[in-house]
């Protein structure tokens, strides 16, 4: 699969794309409306990084206990209804006079069903795209991503301005009851992935046996800590221009685009192998010059500079999906989801601390300086393990030359192939 308009004839893959730009338009929306209701309330960086980011930290829970669910639930069922909850848990959030510790136990609640959500909704792309189609169909969702974020949180700005922040949480509610029956009219019902009933000791099993393997582990790592690090400067957004953190958010998304449209669409494969690691150093070092405190305007050109390095997930994501089994693709993505989410809630909770202490440029700089330290500690096992698998592929043994039929031959030649891939996976 080459083309987008190839991903667009593609059954199913169409509403499923629908349904998580309603998602992703409504959580930018509520995301800037909450965080500004808790800010005007609080006055603290701490509490206002966590109203955006700190239900992340409730993926940690659900990856260690209900992801076996991710490919043992049916997909179209799972993704409205997660949806329909988000919905409802938003408009909730909208009361007068909630108090703030209801707030931030509703979206622990709904961090802790999102745990799961996330291998559902990724499992179904590649089982619709396979896995050759993966790395094109997830940089679409990323870029409509990026450019849903850059006109939800500009709208979201401009709706928290005219009306209210509740207001524009009930109109967010609204796009997340939109996207659940986008899915259900759109998507087609699909068994589970995987037999059996989800439970802790299949997902601990499971975890083990993904993290057993060298390269994959380091893969988790890097699409899990540098990036997260450079979220938590992104949660201080708000707490840094209070008044413009809409306009940082809106171009920090645009950079994220044009990395996604570069990494996913332009890029040769081999070349876009090598690009892993240097963009993710790209993703932090523009904060690095946070500690200046520059203007908004040089502050939105970091950001978006910085953002073209998010296309480093891309790169990282292709490879761990050609190391995963196809009956675990939902729980191998479900935990990359898991563990990125917990890690920005973490990175938001840390950056909130020092900000609280210090300064949010402060924090910014130290957030980028950690994430470039933990690249380069991470850069050489990651270069390790593919020698490694370089070198094992080498030394397999050549298959035997075989007398049967031209069909049976065809046959006994692809088992190879996969057997490769489960060992290697």
């Amino acid at each position: 699969m080459r083309s987008y308009s190839e991903l667009f004839r593609t059954r199913e893959f169409t509403p499923l794309f629908l349904s998580a730009c309603l998602r992703t338009a409504a959580s930018t929306v509520s995301g800037l409306a909450l965080a500004t209701l808790v800010y005007r309330a609080t006055r603290s960086p701490l509490l206002t990084a966590l109203s955006m980011f700190g239900p992340a930290l409730a993926q940690v829970v659900g990856a260690t206990t209900m992801l076996s669910a991710a490919d043992r639930l049916p997909p179209r069922a799972t993704v409205s209804g997660i949806a329909f909850l988000f919905g409802l848990g938003t408009a909730v959030m909208a009361i007068p006079g909630l108090p703030v510790w209801t707030v931030f136990a509703l979206l622990l609640l709904l961090g802790l069903v999102q745990s799961f959500g996330g291998g559902v909704q990724w499992g179904l792309v590649n089982e619709i795209l396979a896995k050759e189609g993966y790395l094109l169909g997830r940089s679409v969702f990323n870029m409509m991503s990026g450019l849903a974020q850059i006109t939800g949180y500009a709208a979201g700005g401009v709706l928290v301005a005219l009306l209210s922040p509740r207001v524009t949480l009930l109109l967010a509610a609204g796009l997340y009851l939109a996207s659940a029956l986008t899915a259900r009219l759109g998507l087609t019902p699909r068994a589970p992935r995987a037999s059996g009933r989800p439970s802790i000791a299949r997902t601990w099993r499971t975890n083990a046996r993904l993290f057993s393997s060298p390269e994959r582990r380091t893969l988790y790592l890097l699409l899990w800590v540098p990036n997260g690090l450079v979220v938590g400067c992104e949660s201080l957004y708000v707490s840094y221009a209070p008044s413009r953190a809409g306009v940082l958010f809106a171009f920090a998304a645009f950079g994220m685009f044009l990395g996604d449209v570069t990494t996913g669409r332009l890029l040769a494969p081999r070349v876009r192998a090598r690009l892993g690691i240097p963009f993710l150093l790209l993703l932090a070092s523009p904060y690095l010059l946070f500690v200046l405190r520059p203007g908004i305007g040089v502050a939105a050109v970091c950001v978006t500079v910085a953002s073209v390095g998010f296309g480093s997930s891309l790169i990282q994501q292709e490879r761990l999906v050609a190391l995963i089994p196809d009956d675990l693709s939902g729980h191998a993505l479900g935990l990359h989801t898991a563990g990125m989410l917990t890690m920005q809630g973490v990175s938001a909770a840390i950056a909130g601390g020092v900000a609280q202490l210090a300064s949010p440029a402060t924090a910014m700089t130290v957030m980028a300086a950690a994430s470039i330290a933990v690249t380069l500690t991470l850069a050489p096992s990651l270069r390790r393990g593919r020698a490694a698998a370089t070198t094992a592929s080498t030394a397999a043994p050549a298959p035997t030359r075989s007398t049967a039929t031209p069909a049976t031959t065809s046959s006994t030649a692809a088992r190879p192939r996969t057997n490769c891939r489960e060992e290697r996976g």
